[in-house]
């Protein structure tokens, strides 16, 4: 099979991990211009100063001994297979460096034939690339569960950072859906990863090595690790996710929980049949209540409870939290301290700071608050200046609502709250529409 077929098969395989953002466009060279853009296989991620970066999202192969019942790739499901050669896929890569068609390489594969030979064929290219061609690019790798630590080591020390799908929710759905895989078997190299990573940091800090030398020195996956989950497969509630969310970043020490829509590629029996669009405001949601956990501070049942197990689709989970718990507002702009003014909706982490800054050389009021980022629109009803409140403001449950949504969005929001509403997933007409996945609020 010729070398760009199989890319075509391998980065269109690749595209339902969402551990970075497809580009989805095809764009030839133009007059005057530098670069083009691929639909296959090029995405975007973002560096730790906030820099975009193009990388090459692909497969080693979708050759899989797994048969998962919601994977396009499944052993059981007739597709396409192809599979790199580890030198095949790291000149690809060199290749496409060279032409500045990306800065770097995300990999990942379905099981071929086992989690160890999976793995020693990333190893293989990955040694090629750092080894045979210098290549010092981010690099993300996909750990395969049930892959021996020694393999797992190797893999490390090649990448920037790994990462390792815990695919559902619970151990039930695992079991009932992806019958080949269990709990420990992505537990355990999660655990692996993680110790790994914390004993490079320390082994650093204690020989009180310059940052020069340390640079010197291979770091196991030194930006962490991450995982991914599907949402809308199975019947967990929004609880149970963040829940686990939560106990993922603690005792793992996650750097990010990514959450994908279920989208039907297969059919099976044990999965849900969609009668409308795939869960994307659910997944929106849950990202933004992710970032509250992970920036603003909150706990899993400040966001959700056993009583209230479903984020509303009609209010973001921060407004939504202060709505329902009024005892906590209003704040003064001018007293209240960095961690309660980034509860406050409207208000972001920029916002934040720039407020605890300004207000040490004079007292702001609400025109003051608006110049530096504040959302007036939403926290005008959670916030004081000075012991006064927004101008002929009436502060009331309702009338916060009302400001927050358009009227039909009310309406439905109105229904929610009462039991009326039977689909979470209808189209919302909501003021901000569905925001990128960063969930800043």
């Amino acid at each position: 099979m010729d070398i760009f077929d199989k890319l075509k098969i391998l980065t269109d395989a690749a595209k339902y991990d969402v551990a970075c953002t497809s580009s989805g466009t095809a764009r030839g060279p133009v007059d005057g211009g530098i670069g083009t853009a691929c639909k296959y296989g090029i995405c975007h991620s973002f560096s730790a100063d906030g820099r975009c970066i193009s990388l090459l999202k692909v497969l080693m192969s979708n050759v899989c001994a797994y048969n998962c019942s919601y994977c396009t790739n499944r052993s059981g499901n007739d597709v396409p297979r192809a599979t790199f050669a580890p030198k095949e896929l790291a000149d690809l890569t060199i290749n496409f460096y060279r032409r500045n068609y990306i800065e770097g390489l995300f990999l990942s594969s379905g099981v071929l034939g086992s989690p160890n030979n999976t793995t020693e064929q990333m190893v293989a290219a990955l040694k090629i690339l750092r080894h045979d061609y210098k290549f010092y690019g981010y690099i993300h790798a996909k750990a395969i569960p049930g892959t021996d630590d020694y393999l797992l080591h190797e893999l490390g020390l090649l990448c920037d950072r790994m990462s390792i799908n815990i695919e559902m929710p619970s151990a039930v759905s695992l079991t009932e859906l992806a019958p080949d895989k269990t709990k420990n078997a992505i537990l355990k190299p999660m655990r692996f990863i993680r110790d790994k990573v914390y004993e490079g940091k320390q082994l650093a800090i204690c020989n009180g090595a310059s940052k020069a030398v340390v640079a010197r020195v291979p770091q196991f996956a030194p930006a962490g690790q991450g995982t991914q989950m599907i949402v809308g497969a199975s019947p967990e509630t929004d609880y149970s996710i963040v829940r686990l969310a939560e106990g993922l970043y603690n005792n793992y020490k996650l750097k990010r929980v990514f959450y994908s829509a279920y989208i039907p590629v297969v059919e099976n029996s044990n999965l849900p049949t969609l009668d409308t669009k795939p869960p994307l405001l659910r997944e929106n949601r849950l990202y933004q209540a992710d970032w509250l956990m992970r920036v603003y501070g909150f706990k899993s049942n400040e966001i959700l409870s056993d009583d209230a197990p479903m984020l509303n689709p009609y209010v973001d989970p921060k407004c939504n939290w202060a709505v329902n718990n009024p005892q906590f507002f209003p704040v003064d702009a001018n007293k209240a301290s960095y961690e309660t003014l980034l509860r406050v909706p409207g208000i972001g982490l920029m916002s934040a700071k720039k407020i605890v800054a300004a207000r040490r050389f004079s007292k702001l009021c609400f025109a003051d608050l608006k110049k530096l980022g504040v959302v007036l629109k939403r926290a005008q009803y959670f916030l004081l200046c000075s012991g006064r409140a927004f101008e002929g403001l009436k502060i009331n449950q309702s009338q916060i609502i009302n400001s927050l949504l358009s009227r039909p969005a009310l309406e439905r929001f109105l229904g929610f709250k009462h039991g009326v509403q039977t689909s979470m997933f209808d189209v919302v007409d909501c003021d901000d529409g569905i925001k990128a996945i960063t969930g800043q609020l």
